[in-house]
């Protein structure tokens, strides 16, 4: 068959064409859209210490640079920028709305940039398939857009702005985010309730908001939630008694944080039925009671906070299938006489506090399996006796060791301080003997009201911290007599 010249030039026509397009993914280096918006987003940022974003340059393959990610046509999805804990070398400056341009853009992550200021950035309203948004750790400030909620509800399903300086209440619309299964607005300034329709945000997973102003009674919505693991309202205002929904959370709750609230009431029974719960954190609270004897089915359980109410014994005898992490019975109205069974049994136990748990023995006589991985001790307020030499001698990882308050009486003289202790709280005891040499080594320490005697080591520690001993001498104390 033979080709007229226009159908040869029209096939020579669609040719080019199909190369051009399909070679277009290899060398196209960046669509122009995404360009902008990213070099936008850098033009914003006025101080880089760490040059994060210094291979960001124009006429560049967008898809190489520092912190992006491309689907495989070359259009920009991912921006993540991660900085360190100083804020000294971190990234400074605004969130360029211009970033409404890379339309494809699917998650942005801007994480620990303490300088990164503004208010919430409305723009990503306009970009059709986010679905995770992580402004966790930066300076972003004022309120959250009322319509956060209706603006987002078909698509996000992790919102995360912890660590900013958001204030007023949290706004009623973020109930639609329906879809969402992380929310975690913790360590802000919001205040007010929380709102109740969160119970129709039924596929959450973690929900976090710690550390705010937030008041009234915790809303007793959590029947709809049954695939939450994560629940932290620490460190808030929240009154009341338990709401008796959260039972429905049993079967997969693993963590619970109230503590730092003004709850009041008795912790219910229910809470022996969360066996997948690993820490349970109602400290600092108004309870009252007894801890149920169903704690004992807390078989998982590493952390159990419980200080700082007015719970009374008898105290449960827990089975821990795996070791405690972290156990703290603190400022209760308990008469525990010595430290239970079932906490000497425990091989990895790292944080042990009983201060005022009406604890009186000899503190050679308690025999922990294991002393080697203990990082904070706090019996201060007992009537704790004897020597506190073997148990510290042999704790290498010790941090904190406070019993201030007891009856211990020993030489100071033979304590071994560990390399890595930072303070050490012995004040109000019968303690004896001189200052070791190595207390220069102590962030924080107390050795008033004993009887030490002798020239204090170099130290920074305050005046305070050796005062109504018998004869110590020496800065920070009056000059030692020759």
């Amino acid at each position: 068959m033979t080709l007229t010249s226009s159908s040869a030039a029209s096939l020579l026509a669609l040719t080019l064409l199909y190369f051009s397009i399909s070679a277009y993914p290899c060398f196209a280096k960046c669509h122009v859209d995404d360009e902008t918006g990213l070099l936008a987003f850098k033009a914003g940022i006025t101080q880089d210490p760490m040059g994060m974003l210094s291979s960001w340059i124009s006429g560049s393959d967008c898809c190489t640079w520092n912190g992006i990610t491309c689907l495989a046509n070359k259009r920009v999805y991912g921006l993540s920028v991660y900085e360190g804990t100083d804020p000294i070398f971190s990234l400074s400056g605004t969130i360029s709305p211009s970033l409404s341009k890379v339309q494809y853009l699917r998650g942005l992550n801007l994480q620990n940039l303490q300088n990164l200021t503004g208010t919430f950035p409305t723009f990503i309203f306009n970009l059709p398939d986010l679905n995770t948004l992580s402004l966790d750790n930066n300076k972003l400030s004022g309120p959250l857009p009322l319509d956060i909620g209706q603006k987002l509800y078909r698509r996000l399903v992790d919102l995360s702005l912890s660590q900013n300086q958001f204030t007023g209440p949290i706004p009623s619309s973020i109930s639609q985010l329906i879809h969402l299964r992380n929310l975690d607005l913790g360590s802000n300034l919001f205040s007010g309730l929380i709102p109740s329709g969160i119970q129709q945000m039924k596929h959450l997973v973690f929900l976090n908001l710690e550390k705010n102003q937030l008041s009234g009674k915790i809303p007793d919505f959590f029947t709809p939630l049954t695939f939450l693991r994560k629940l932290d309202l620490s460190h808030n205002k929240f009154s009341g008694e338990f709401p008796p929904s959260i039972a429905f959370l049993a079967p997969r709750l693993e963590l619970l944080d109230l503590g730092y609230n003004l709850l009041t009431g008795k912790i219910p029974d229910y809470l022996g039925n969360f066996q997948k719960l690993d820490r349970l954190d109602l400290s600092y609270n108004q309870l009252t009671g007894v801890v149920p004897k169903n704690f004992r089915n807390l078989t998982d359980i590493l952390y159990l906070e419980l200080g700082h109410n007015h719970l009374v014994d008898p105290f449960p005898e827990m089975i821990v299938k795996f070791n405690f992490g972290s156990l703290d019975l603190s400022y209760n109205k308990f008469n525990l006489g010595t430290i239970p069974k079932w906490v000497e049994s425990s091989t990895l136990i790292q944080s042990l506090k009983l201060a005022g748990c009406g604890l009186k023995f000899r503190l050679e006589d308690f025999k922990p399996s294991e002393k080697h991985f203990f990082n904070y001790i706090d019996l201060s307020d007992n009537q704790i006796s004897g020597t506190p030499v073997g148990l510290m001698n042999e704790t290498t990882l010790l941090q904190l060791f406070w019993a201030s308050g007891n009856q211990l009486q020993f030489n100071l003289s033979d304590l071994r301080l560990p390399d890595g202790l930072k303070t050490l709280v012995l004040a109000r005891n019968q303690i004896f003997g001189k200052v070791p040499q190595n207390i220069s080594r102590l962030e924080k320490g107390d050795l008033s009201h004993n009887h030490l005697c002798g020239p204090i080591p170099t130290t920074k520690l305050p005046v305070r911290a050796f005062i109504g001993n018998d004869c110590l001498c020496g800065s920070p104390l009056p000059p030692c007599r020759n």
